[in-house]
Order: structure tokens, then C-alpha cells, then sequence
């Protein structure tokens, strides 16, 4: 709950403040980015996946050009129709006619052209290879290794030749061939992959007989070059140069392929291969948006390596729709903070603006608030000095305000209960006095009484010389002994009472009780009453306290449970330790205690008998306190009768045999 008044001003300007810069804030960052910002970048991505998508399609329809070409030539013919009169041996033998010559030559002009073929094959209908390139893209000759791998491949065993065998068309998705053993496809795996196309060769002439089949394949770092070289821009052609040409910095694009699961190319080399459902990546949604589409659209917006995305994609010509397709599909992505970069800055802007404004109302309003609190603090503080008995505080006062005639209230008040407090406490001493004396005279008077009567009565037997004068004085001495004893017990009272008492020095309370029980053991049988103890009253327990004022203590708790407890009543006495303090238990099976009674016990110069100075109960409480303890009595609740019961601090155990 809110008190302070100065605390309240903060939070009302706050609102005033506050409430509408976040209104105004909520309103910038949910419709300019959720609405405007997404839309904007729905569009960039959707064009550009499809841009990136078409001029891959544009690539492999290319190269695929060049390798029909190839295939069209004579040059080609020639050299497989020589390869068969040779009967398939003019490796072998040495033999080279001179069509070989010019296919060779053919083919390293088609590996020479920017962005074409890295190796190309004739092979004839028994996948034997006749001629090869023999040349680089560069036009640097082949190495030997990699020459004899491309002649000695594996070309009949491939899944593909049996189509080509057959006159089909092929399009060779992307794969390793390991023909240069010299690569390090862990550094830049896209250097061992190809994607190709395998060309039928048909003689010229009416019968167009199939006699081979030309193979080109085209070096994957084509397509993965197109990938690093992706980036989104503005709309409008700005330049790289500009400094904000590139308004996401962090978009990058990718290629899958048709199972739309198998990253084929990727800026992160490491992702080469990897299964987008995988372990690793963990994002099947993404395949799923691609199968349940129509061949382009938006991903779900994902998570990957801990940073939130978006994306498009757009799948390729398919071999549904082209019978020499390859369905690969581009993805274009970007990260949230870069989408949301303009977004997040005016939001900044409007948070810092709003921060300042806010100081600035927190200052003014603290500034304020204290001139008007401290006024009011100053008087709380001056209220608990008053409270505390300091009735010499006066409140500083300031200005003419509402607050400064509180101030004067204050400080009337102030002198006012001064005054009247001087004459309460006199008032009180003479109550206190006045009380004294009457209880004092009450209580002397009740033993002067029979003392008075009983000198009477002498005197008149001396004058009248009565022969029972001797039985006379008897009594009277008897008399006047027992009421100046009951004179020292009242003064004893009320000495005890005024709090004179020795320094406590350790005492056994199990001793102090048994003693107690001993020096009320004859008044209590001729009441009938039985003391017990013995083995229920523990021995050795020590406390700190003053013996005799300890004796006091319980000679008026045994006293009362003796007064109150019938003929044939018990009373136990227990010495025992619990949770570190030593408890004294005396337990009577007389009358109890009444309501009424209970909550009055230890007020001074109460008693429910018709004797006595009512201080007994009072000068218990009062001596067990100022030793640290507590005392109760209530009733036992398991049987008739009440237990009185003292709690003193333990102070160890006595050894026996120890004196105590």
C-alpha cells in the first residue's frame, strides 16, 4: 500500500507521463513493423526468391544448351563412328584417328567458356569413354591423375546410363564425382560436386542411328558462387557504394533439393548435405510449408542457432514439368534485427525521448514533492520525539501554508501536554502515595487490632488482680508475638515488592523447592493437604538468582495451592529442563481458578481471600521477570486444580555430590 504523499505525485505524473509515450510507442512498433515492415519484407523475399530461382533455371537451361550442341556436332559422330571401326580399341592400341584430334579440341573449347563445363565425355553405347577434354578452363592441360580418373570412371554403372543407353535425354543432379584428388572438400566441399547433362549422339542421315552419348559436368561452384553473391537491396537501385545500399545485412540465400529436405548449397559450407528435418537443424515445419505450397511462398518464421528469421522460397522447374528438370528449391532469409532494424530504431528514439521526459517530470515532481513533504516529515519526526516523552520538541515553522498553521497546532499542542503532563505526574504520585498509606494502614491495622483488644484485657485483669492474670498475659504475649510476626511479613511484602534484591548467584532449583515443601510440610498436613516430591523433583538444575527472594518466590506459590486445596488434596512438585530453560511446575487438585480471577492474578494488591496484601502473585511475577524468566498460572485442564508454573534461563547442571 502506498503512503508517502511524494510517492503518489511520482506515480501520477509517471502516468500522465508514461501512458502515452507507451501508447504512442505500442502504436509505431505494431503497425509500422507488424504491418507495414512485414509486408515490405513479404515482398522483397517472395521477388527475390523468385529472381534467384529463375536465374538458376536460366543456368542449368544453358548449360544444357552447350551439351546439346556438343552432341549435335559431326565432329562427335565421327569420332564415336571411327571408335567403332576400331572395334572400341583405339585406346588401347595407340591407334588416333584424326577425328580424335577435334573432338578433343571440341570439347576443350566447350570447357573454356565462362561459367560452362569443368570435364566433358563422349562415351560410346557400352559406356566406354573415346575422347575426353583435355584442357582446363583456363586452358592449362589436365593433371595426368585427373585425366586417367575421368577415362577410367565408372561411367556403365551409374544409375543414369541405362536411359542414355537407351536415347533418353539426362539431367544429372547435384553429386560427387571425386575426380581431382587433390581437393580439400572440407574447406570448400563444392569444389567435389557436379550437376551435368548426358546428350545422345545419333548419326546424320535418315536412320539417325544412336551411337553414343556426350556427358558434360558443370562444376557446382557455379550455383554456389550465385548464392554468396545473393543479397537483398533497396528498392530503387542504390548503389553498393551508399552506405545504406544494403538494407539487410544479414540476408542470405540457399538451395534444397526436390525432396525439399537436402541442402545442396548454403553460405555455411558446413550445412553441405545436411537433412533440414535432421538433428542438427531440427526445422521440418520448413520442408512441410514447401510440399503443402504451390512452389513458392513464405516460411513459418523459424529460429536457427538461436537467432529468429524469415524467409521465402521458390522451387525450380520440376522434372514434372520438364522431363530433364531438377526441382531445386531457392530459399532467401534474412534475421529479425535487420527487418526490424528501422522499426527498432524509431522505437529507440521514442524510448529515449520518453526517458528523458521522464526524468525530467520525475525531477521537477521530486523537487516539488519534497518542499511540500518535508514540512510533514519534519512534524512525523517531531510527533514520535513527543511520543517517545520528549514534550521539549517544537516543529521549525516555514512560510504561512496550510502546513506552517499545522506547525503551530503542533507546537501548542506540544506545550500544552507539557503542562499537563507535570500535573498529571503529581497527581499520580499522590494517588500512588495516598494509595500506599491506605493499604499500609489497612494492613497494619488488621493485626494492631487483637493487639489492642488483648492489652485491654490485661490491664483490666492486673487492676482487678483476677487470679487468671497469669493465662491472661500468656495469651496476651502469644498474641502480640503472632500479630508483630504478621507486621514483619506485611513489611517484608512490601520491601520485596519495592525491588530491593541481591545480585543472583547460581542456586540448584530443585534444592530451593524441595526446602519449600519442607518448610510447609506441617502447615499443610494439619489442612489435610499431602506434599509430594521425591523422584519427581529433578535435582542438579541450576539458575541464577538471589535464595532467598527464589524461597519467596515459591513459598507464595505453594502457599496459594495449600490455601487452595481441600483436606485430602495433593500437591507435586516437578524440576525439569525444556527447550533451555529450567521449568518449576507446582501442581494443587483444589478449586481452580475462575475467568474472572485468571486475568487479574498478578495485579498488586489483588486476592480472592479475605487475607493477605494481594502482592504475593505480584512479587513473584516481578522477581521471576528480573531474572529473565516468566511464571503462569492456569488451570491444569487435565484435572480439577491449577499449575503454576516458572521459566528460568538454564545455567548447567550440578554434578553430584557437588555442593549445592
Amino acid at each position: 500500500m502506498i503512503r508517502r504523499i511524494s510517492t503518489k505525485w511520482v506515480l501520477a505524473v509517471l502516468a500522465v507521463v508514461v501512458l502515452p509515450f507507451l501508447g504512442f510507442a505500442w502504436y509505431v512498433h505494431d503497425f509500422v513493423s507488424e504491418r507495414f515492415a512485414d509486408d515490405v519484407v513479404r515482398y522483397h523475399l517472395l521477388g527475390h526468391a523468385a529472381e534467384l530461382s529463375e536465374r538458376l533455371d536460366r543456368i542449368v537451361d544453358e548449360r544444357r544448351e552447350d551439351a546439346v550442341v556438343v552432341a549435335a556436332t559431326p565432329t562427335v559422330a565421327e569420332v564415336l563412328l571411327d571408335f567403332q571401326e576400331l572395334g572400341g580399341q583405339a585406346s588401347a592400341s595407340g591407334e588416333s584417328p584424326a577425328s580424335f584430334p577435334r573432338g578433343t579440341y571440341l570439347l576443350n573449347q566447350l570447357v573454356q567458356r565462362r561459367g560452362a563445363a569443368e570435364f566433358a565425355v563422349v562415351l560410346d553405347l557400352e559406356g566406354a569413354v573415346v575422347v575426353t577434354n583435355s584442357e582446363d578452363a583456363e586452358g592449362a592441360g589436365l593433371d595426368p591423375e585427373v585425366e586417367r580418373r575421368l577415362r577410367e570412371f565408372p561411367w556403365r554403372g551409374q544409375a543414369w546410363f541405362t536411359s542414355a543407353s537407351t536415347g533418353q535425354a539426362v539431367t544429372l543432379d547435384q553429386a560427387r564425382f571425386d575426380l581431382d584428388p587433390g581437393l580439400l572438400e572440407g574447406q570448400r566441399p563444392e569444389l567435389g560436386r557436379h550437376f551435368g547433362f548426358v546428350e545422345p549422339v545419333r548419326r546424320s542421315g535418315p536412320t539417325e542411328d544412336l551411337l553414343g552419348c556426350v556427358v558434360t559436368l558443370v562444376p557446382w561452384r557455379v550455383v554456389q558462387g550465385e548464392i554468396e553473391s545473393y543479397g537483398v537491396r533497396r528498392a530503387g537501385g542504390i548503389s553498393s557504394g551508399s552506405a545504406s545500399a544494403d538494407i539487410y545485412d544479414s540476408s542470405y540465400a540457399w538451395v534444397w533439393a526436390s525432396d525439399a529436405d537436402t541442402i545442396l548449397a548454403h553460405p555455411n559450407r558446413s550445412l553441405y548435405g545436411e537433412r533440414v528435418s535432421g538433428p542438427r537443424i531440427a526445422l521440418p515445419m520448413m520442408g512441410e510449408a514447401v510440399r503443402d505450397s504451390g512452389g513458392s511462398g513464405m516460411y513459418p518464421d523459424y529460429e536457427f542457432l538461436g537467432i529468429r528469421k524469415k524467409a521465402a522460397f521458390k522451387q525450380g522447374r520440376t522434372r514434372a514439368e520438364q522431363p530433364q528438370g531438377l526441382g531445386w528449391i531457392v530459399g532467401v532469409g534474412v534475421d529479425y534485427p535487420d527487418i526490424y532494424g528501422p522499426v527498432e530504431e524509431i522505437t529507440t528514439t521514442i524510448a529515449k525521448a520518453s526517458a528523458i521526459v521522464l526524468l525530467l517530470a520525475i525531477l521537477v515532481t521530486v523537487v516539488v514533492a519534497r518542499r511540500t513533504t518535508r514540512p510533514v516529515q519534519d512534524l512525523e519526526a517531531f510527533t514520535r520525539r513527543v511520543a517517545s516523552g520528549d514534550l521539549d520538541a517544537q516543529v521549525t515553522v516555514h512560510g504561512h501554508d496550510e502546513l506552517a498553521d499545522l506547525a503551530r497546532s503542533f507546537n501548542r499542542m506540544t506545550r500544552e501536554l507539557k503542562e499537563n503532563r507535570a500535573q498529571l505526574v503529581e497527581a499520580e504520585k499522590d494517588a500512588a502515595w495516598r494509595e500506599m498509606a491506605r493499604q499500609v494502614a489497612h494492613e497494619i491495622k488488621n493485626p494492631l487490632t487483637p493487639i489492642q483488644l488483648s492489652a485491654s484485657l490485661l490491664k483490666r485483669a492486673y487492676e482487678e488482680d483476677s487470679p487468671e492474670f497469669p493465662a491472661i498475659l500468656e495469651r496476651t504475649i502469644e498474641v502480640v508475638q503472632r500479630q508483630v510476626g504478621n507486621m514483619l511479613d506485611i513489611a517484608r511484602d512490601f520491601y520485596t515488592f519495592a525491588g530491593q534484591h541481591r545480585d543472583p548467584v547460581p542456586v540448584d532449583a530443585g534444592v530451593i523447592l524441595a526446602e519449600v515443601f519442607d518448610l510447609n510440610q506441617a502447615w499443610a498436613a494439619d489442612g489435610g493437604v499431602r506434599l509430594e516430591k521425591g523422584t519427581s523433583l529433578g535435582r542438579g538444575l541450576m539458575v541464577k538468582a538471589d535464595p532467598d527472594e527464589m524461597q519467596r518466590a515459591l513459598v507464595n506459590l505453594v502457599s496459594n495451592a495449600i490455601e487452595a486445596s481441600e483436606s485430602g488434596g495433593v500437591i507435586k512438585g516437578t524440576v525439569g529442563v525444556e527447550d533451555g530453560m529450567v521449568q518449576i511446575t507446582v501442581l494443587d487438585s483444589g478449586r481452580g481458578i475462575d475467568e474472572e480471577a485468571e486475568s487479574r492474578l498478578f495485579e498488586p494488591y489483588f486476592t480472592t481471600r479475605s487475607s493477605g496484601t494481594g502482592l504475593g502473585l505480584a512479587i513473584v511475577r516481578r522477581i521471576v521477570e528480573d531474572l529473565g524468566g516468566a511464571v503462569a498460572v492456569t488451570n491444569r485442564g487435565d484435572a480439577p486444580g491449577a499449575r503454576a508454573t516458572i521459566r528460568l534461563p538454564h545455567h548447567g547442571t550440578r554434578s553430584e555430590g557437588a555442593p549445592g
